[in-house]
């Protein structure tokens, strides 16, 4: 998988940009604040139709415009696509598909990318929520019908929650809850079983990644912990319709729901300890690589060919060791990278790329 050439039309601080970019490596140079992070964004958004630096679309259009659009064309399996992205500040946005309107979820597992950016050096030390979304990106990526279902899960979710305040506000009984929770439930157990699932092939991987850049001397583990879920003895179902039950006083007045998959975390732990509590910064970041090149590995073996890797930035703040084991993993197995950097000096003499050269929206080769 590969994109032959991205074309964008005011986004950002390009009002009009053709580029074509190599199977291999694409490295943008140039200082910080002219425009390199945005040819990684607007790879990234293709994948999954949104940004991972704004919720807000209007926010991607030039400043100076009413309307921008992102346009891709690129390789899955021998076959060409064209997709396209059409943005507006009075309208809803387009995606077209090989010149077919689709919708988000038509989009997803389209094109896939795994994005390293220095905002995931805090993936293990940063808050619960951000491990999900790491997940959840990566199954979602792989498997289109997970995505679906993680859009029913939170309808389910909020639905659930509204009626809690009404409850809490004398608007509505106890009694409709029993057809949330059914539905919830049901939901709850096909996110979960789908991420244990990928959790075990994922700590395999990571480990492996984990052993290979440490030169074997740490063992990294992931697993999956279901919040509050210590004793599963009964089944799924049997557990959550407990604890549902248990929290059902406790959500009304907090007019929230207090179990779920929306609550879960990834553990990592090395050489048994918890990376998260009791790891130094270089252990961390170690983990972190290790893990988005597990999550690269993952989708190669869930779709059959390695998705996008794009790396924003994040060669300054890996150590020499780190940078080496990264770049020599790209290389040997040839797979399609944007990179993002302010010193060519990062990166070995020869044998590296494409360099692209950034300065104020202009690129130059």
């Amino acid at each position: 998988m590969y994109v032959r050439s991205l074309k964008l039309r005011n986004y950002r601080n390009y009002s009009k940009l053709e580029l074509a970019l190599q199977p291999g490596i694409n490295i943008f140079l140039g200082p910080n604040a002219q425009g390199k992070t945005n040819i990684v964004e607007a790879v990234y958004y293709a994948s999954l139709g949104h940004s991972h630096r704004t919720h807000l679309d209007t926010e991607l259009i030039r400043w100076d415009a009413g309307e921008g659009c992102i346009i891709l064309d690129f390789d899955r399996r021998g076959v060409m696509n064209h997709l396209e992205f059409q943005f507006s500040r009075a309208k809803r946005r387009r995606i077209l598909l090989n010149g077919h309107p689709i919708r988000l979820k038509e989009l997803i597992g389209s094109i896939n990318t795994v994005l390293f950016s220095p905002e995931d050096l805090f993936l293990i030390k940063g808050a619960p929520a951000g491990r999900r979304r790491f997940l959840d990106g990566e199954i979602s990526q792989a498997s289109p019908a997970y995505y679906h279902e993680l859009v029913e899960f939170n309808r389910i979710i909020s639905q659930r929650n509204s009626l809690l305040k009404r409850i809490r506000e004398r608007r509505a009984d106890k009694s409709m809850l029993a057809l949330w929770d059914e539905q919830l439930i049901a939901s709850a157990e096909k996110i979960i079983r789908k991420r244990i699932e990928a959790v075990r092939k994922l700590n395999m991987l990571a480990n492996l990644m984990q052993r290979r850049i440490s030169s074997d001397q740490e063992n990294l583990t992931v697993s999956y912990e279901v919040h509050g879920g210590e004793d599963m003895t009964k089944g799924f179902a049997s557990w959550y319709n407990e604890m549902l039950r248990k929290s059902q006083e406790t959500d009304i007045l907090r007019g929230s729901t207090s179990y779920g998959p929306h609550h879960d975390d990834l553990v990592l732990t090395v050489n048994g300890i918890n990376l998260r509590t009791f790891g130094s910064q270089g252990q961390q970041r170690t983990g972190v690589l290790s893990l988005k090149l597990a999550e690269l590995e993952f989708l190669r073996s869930e779709t059959g060919e390695y998705p996008i890797l794009l790396l924003d930035d994040v060669m300054s703040e890996l150590d020499v060791k780190r940078r080496q084991q990264l770049l020599q993993f790209i290389r040997r197995e040839r797979i399609q990278t944007l990179i993002t950097a302010t010193d060519a000096a990062y990166f070995p003499a020869e044998g590296m790329g494409r360099y692209y050269h950034v300065q104020s929206g202009q690129i130059t080769t």
